[in-house]
């Protein structure tokens, strides 16, 4: 998928406002009208089309907005309680801790108005906490009284049984009833993030439309008339449709390539026509929008070419690399996208110009040409087969078995009820418990030209072993971002490994990234680097809160703390009585954020020793001797990249984080990175047996089975990997199957 990281759009912010109906000066009055010609493709703005969005100013909000776009409609933010009263459709995208949202909804009279609002029967769409705060109270802090509009109290889940909270990751529902917008979500797998839930019980249970099991069951989505909300996250759990499980065990790896499996549908019905309008209107959506640039004729037609390759066909293709397309929907894309290429170049048909004059002109490649190119990369082709070869093998594709876009499918469910009714009803999926996660990480950094690229180290040493010891350049990472989504990964973390050295709130190019991939990417995105407080050169102090707050701003779900937690939790295990002073990274974005959002980057490396009494931290036996003879070791946590040994313990460090409120584990292991052998089982071990948050395994993958025995041996809930995913020596996908 291409990326929208394009930088002329600011210079040319008048011309897309400009009105359609001055049109191009090239076309004649008698020639047809561009509205006329566009009125069946394209939603006409509307206060249908236009989506309020309830933004009480904390957490990720960008992910909503940038789904509910990609589904063609528009956005406007609720600024006073009358936008709530006068809205349409409100979609409330809860982030955060409960006491928080609470007080500004209070506070800014927003209470009132939603209560108000929910009560008349409005269409109304709560997200995680915009779900939670419906009920009478919370224990969050609390207890803490809600909105009181459905009975019940949201309590914590109970993890003196070793389970791990908050509950993170990919997990099935249970329809209790029928309800519009969870169609084709029974069994399939959706993106849950939260430590509180609510149960179900004879009082709301009039409510409860589905449920989900992580210890017991608690609520996933409620439903009445044409109030709805849920506990996951529907604009995180898009994950791209690929292989099905039967096909993909039936085809060896080395022969993934998109010419030799044809997708057959056995149905004969392929995808479903309104699938392929519905996409073909997006790409007319984002057209309208952008008419003032393409019918400019300034403007060079090679710029207007890069404009519409990175926005306009990107929306237009959207999955398409996973469609059994027929003849006849092809035809329909080629259509209107020749259509759009002749209007920004000034030709029409009467001017008797050939379609690959126009192309080469303008620079783009047909679509065709588009569609084959994403389905070769997504299927996992290393080089193009001579066409003359035979077809090895032909492959039925059973639709009932495709996973879908299950969460952007329950938000278009929302926004336009009359298309449910048009989709075919899939078999429900069998997904009824947390799935192990697969992480793609990117290691962002400036090279030494000072643009940033994905780099990977080698015990993290990222410089090429050359006479001009350059950075290693893996990639783009907007980019490789949305190639690892469309691979399946789970979720995707950015760690902007020169963070410790900027002050990140000047470190614009690294949230321009996660602005730009949150519009195309719809699963969870983590970033991390530098987050901690600073003081300026002018000596303005900016707490680590602010810090963070500017990455949930641009796009982020999650930040990862690295030095600043281990120096934070120095601080704490030296007062004995270890009491928490609220000061601290991970506490001021904890309380505000909720715990969930909040990963501590734990960067160890080994140091062995002959017996446990030599150090004071906890010790591993080892199950085979040191360098040395050495029959135990303990892992020495690092701070600024690994470069500075703090003396403290990774075990001490995971149980002093999870105490001051650190949601999850990214655990590393300095030794292993880099060099293909495996996790450090022994470490993980350790660790998860410590906290009961989750753990992500990191370092030392080199192979899908890998990923099998670190979930196999250990209590980790996801794997993170970046290296083989980079250099394409693993691929997403063959790791979720075989897991």
């Amino acid at each position: 998928m291409e990326a929208p990281a394009f930088s002329y759009t600011s210079r040319y912010r008048l011309l897309l406002c400009r009105p359609l109906s001055r049109g191009y000066a090239g076309w004649s009055p008698g020639k047809p009208c561009f509205e006329r010609r566009i009125s069946l493709s394209v939603r006409a703005f509307s206060e249908d089309s236009t989506v309020t969005l309830l933004d009480y100013g904390a957490g990720n909000v960008r992910s909503v907005r940038n789904a509910i776009r990609h589904l063609g409609f528009d956005v406007k933010y609720v600024n006073k309680p009358e936008d709530i009263l006068n809205a349409n459709l409100l979609v409330f995208p809860g982030v955060g801790a409960f006491t928080s949202a609470m007080h500004v909804l209070n506070d800014n009279g927003l209470a009132e108005a939603l209560c108000t609002y929910i009560e008349k029967d409005r269409p109304f769409l709560g997200i995680c906490l915009g779900l939670q705060l419906l009920f009478e109270s919370s224990e969050e802090n609390g207890p803490v009284k809600g909105l009181g509009l459905i009975p019940g109290v949201v309590g914590r889940f109970d993890s003196s049984n070793g389970l791990r909270v908050p509950h993170i990751g990919w997990n099935g529902v249970q329809l209790t009833k029928e309800s519009g917008i969870l169609h084709d979500i029974e069994g399939q797998h959706i993106y849950f993030v939260h430590s509180y839930r609510a149960l179900p019980s004879d009082a709301n249970k009039d409510w409860v439309s589905s449920t989900c099991n992580y210890g017991d069951t608690f609520i996933a989505s409620i439903s009445r008339g044409n109030v709805h909300a849920v506990q996951f996250h529907p604009e995180k759990s898009g994950v791209m449709d690929v292989l099905t499980r039967h096909l993909q065990e039936d085809v060896p790896g080395c022969m993934l390539f998109a010419d030799d499996i044809p997708l057959v549908d056995k149905t004969r019905e392929g995808v479903e026509d309104g699938d392929v309008i519905s996409r073909i209107q997006v790409g007319w959506l984002k057209w309208r929008n952008a008419s003032g640039l393409l019918y400019d004729r300034k403007v060079p037609l090679k710029l207007k070419g890069k404009f519409y390759k990175m926005v306009v066909r990107p929306a237009m293709l959207y999955g398409a690399e996973c469609w059994p397309l027929k003849e006849k929907h092809n035809t329909k894309l080629c259509v209107a996208e020749m259509r759009m290429v002749r209007w920004m170049s000034g030709f029409t048909l009467r001017d008797r110009i050939r379609n690959e004059h126009i192309h080469e002109k303008v620079g783009v490649a047909p679509v065709e040409d588009k569609i084959r190119e994403s389905r070769l990369r997504w299927f996992g082709h290393i080089k193009r087969r001579p066409s003359d070869d035979p077809v090895r093998k032909v492959a039925v594709l059973d639709l009932t078995f495709v996973k879908k876009e299950v969460g952007l499918a329950l938000l278009r469910n929302f926004l336009c009820p009359s298309t449910k009714s048009k989709l075919k009803r899939l078999a429900s999926g069998k997904a009824s418990r947390l799935a192990k996660r697969v992480i793609a990480c990117l290691d962002v950094r400036a090279n030494d030209s000072g643009d940033l690229v994905v780099t990977k180290g080698d015990q993290y040493d990222v410089r090429e072993h050359t006479d001009e010891n350059e950075v290693r350049n893996l990639g783009k990472p907007v980019e490789l971002a949305g190639q690892y989504y469309s691979d399946g990964a789970d979720e995707v973390t950015f760690l902007n490994i020169t963070g410790f050295r900027d002050f990140p709130l000047a470190d614009l190019p690294m949230l321009q990234v996660l602005r730009y991939t949150s519009e195309n990417v719809f699963v969870p995105l983590a970033v991390g680097g530098g987050i901690r407080d600073f003081t300026d050169a002018n000596g303005r102090y900016y707490s680590s809160l602010e810090v963070a707050s500017e990455y949930f701003r641009s796009g982020a779900d999650k930040i990862s703390i690295g030095s600043d937690a281990v120096y934070a939790a120095e601080t704490y295990l030296k007062t004995g009585v270890r009491v928490k002073t609220g000061q601290s990274s991970i506490e001021q974005i904890s309380t505000v954020y909720g715990k969930q959002a909040v990963v501590v980057s734990i960067d160890p490396r080994r140091l062995y020793v002959k017996s446990p009494e030599e150090v004071e931290f906890k010790t591993v036996k080892l199950r085979s001797p040191g360098p040395h003879g050495e029959h135990y070791v303990w892992y020495q946590c690092t701070v600024n990249g690994g470069r500075e040994g703090r003396p403290i313990g990774a075990y001490e460090l995971a149980k002093a984080v999870e105490e001051l409120g650190a949601g999850e584990i990214l655990l590393n292991c300095i030794d292993c990175d880099g060099q293909g052998q495996g996790f450090d089982i022994d470490l993980i071990r350790l660790i998860t047996d410590a906290v009961s948050i989750p753990v992500i395994a990191s370092s030392g993958a080199g192979a899908v089975e890998h990923f099998s025995e670190v979930f196999q041996k250990t209590s980790a809930s996801a794997a993170l990997a970046a290296g083989i995913f980079h250099r394409r020596e693993v691929w997403v996908f063959k790791i979720i199957y075989a897991n």
